[in-house]
């Protein structure tokens, strides 16, 4: 990267394990991470251990102390507003981990923020910077698809309930469970490869199944499990579906934990061909029907070389920075709709799954629910 370390000069808030991930990202990238905050001396020691990087027991000393050009925010989901909406106050370029916030109230303070600030800022949704999912926007734009009308999207994981008693299963600090944790990461990606649509209306249903039963049994887990049940608020599955503007109905099956086959795809059909993106896989394929001597279904798989996604985005941002050029991927503006989405489906399945209306493409969501 020659010698952009001289460019950016990066903060860290949140110090635990992926405040740790961004950091070795930052340097991988030939940038300079000048400084850390976390509010738990624990983990300032540590990292300062481990990177030889100073520390500081908050973001606001953090941003009163050291001249950033940029800051990674990496903290539970409860507090990204006060470490985001202080950065623009600054005027010091973002990068949040998602989602932008634990409620819609909070991150459309932060996207207030934004809009009046002199930086920029960027969500974590690094999955925008999959290949396959680059390649398959791409089509869609061009028309390959015709009109795409319908959308199955799936996030299912077999046995993968984070660990309970930790933040993630804490409505209080996560906003929610496996809707906000990882829904939030595929609810986002399928919007992207449609070319990011307005939203119109959203229903569905949370459930809660498996976190909170003493016989679960996990088979990979993120972070450690304290066995605490009493304290999993949240749900580990949610259905629902979502329309746009453009009449395309998005059906989403989202899960923590299920007795069925993992899956992580998005499957569009279109007027003139469909096509499934297999996320884990990087994989695209095409299916078309053609009339070529004989009546013919095609299925074409298209490869795609991948690449880190998590290392496309920190080089994304931070040379988005240096240049002082403000993203067009990944916006506040884009994970704000992203929010809101989570937010309607959420309120819907408090009312029976009933429908829940968008104005406009505004930040505001109105519910529709008629008495019967």
């Amino acid at each position: 990267m020659g010698d952009c370390t001289k460019l950016v000069d990066v903060g860290i808030v949140g110090l635990g394990s992926m405040g740790h991930w961004h950091t070795e990202l930052v340097q991988n990238a030939g940038y300079e991470v000048v400084a850390g905050a976390d509010v738990s001396q624990d983990a300032r020691e540590h990292y300062e251990e481990k990177w030889g990087i100073d520390t500081h027991g908050s973001h606001e000393a953090l941003f009163e102390t050291e001249d950033l050009d940029a800051v990674i925010v990496s903290t539970p989901n409860k507090f990204h507003e006060p470490a985001a909406v202080a950065a623009f106050e600054a005027d010091i370029n973002l990068l949040l981990e998602k989602p932008l916030a634990h409620s819609l109230e909070s991150a459309e303070r932060i996207a207030e923020a934004a809009e009046s600030s002199n930086a920029f800022g960027m969500v974590g949704f690094h999955n925008r910077f999959m290949n396959a999912a680059t390649a398959l926007r791409a089509y869609v734009e061009r028309g390959d698809l015709g009109d795409v009308t319908s959308v199955e999207t799936n996030y299912i994981r077999r046995r993968g309930v984070p660990g309970r008693g930790s933040w993630f299963t804490s409505k209080k600090v996560a906003g929610g469970g496996a809707l906000i944790d990882i829904g939030v990461h595929i609810i986002d990606l399928t919007l992207y490869v449609l070319g990011d649509p307005e939203v119109t209306q959203v229903s569905g249903v949370t459930r809660r199944e498996f976190g909170h039963r003493d016989d679960y049994q996990y088979l990979e887990m993120w972070g450690e499990d304290t066995d605490d049940t009493s304290s999993f608020d949240v749900e580990d599955s949610a259905t629902a579906m979502v329309q746009t503007a453009e009449g395309q109905t998005i059906t989403f099956d989202i899960a923590w934990a299920t007795n069925g086959n993992e899956e992580e795809t998005i499957a569009l059909r279109g007027t003139d061909a469909g096509a499934e993106l297999d996320k884990p896989e990087n994989a695209l394929t095409l299916h078309e029907t053609r009339s070529v001597g004989v009546e013919q279904h095609v299925d074409s798989t298209v490869t795609v070389p991948d690449q880190n996604r998590k290392e496309a985005q920190t080089e994304y941002f931070l040379g988005a920075v240096a240049s002082g050029t403000p993203p067009s991927i990944s916006t506040i503006e884009e994970a704000l709709t992203v929010q809101r989405v989570i937010e309607g489906i959420y309120r819907s399945s408090e009312h029976g799954g009933r429908p829940v209306r968008f104005d406009s493409n505004d930040i505001a969501v109105e519910e529709s629910l008629s008495q019967d």
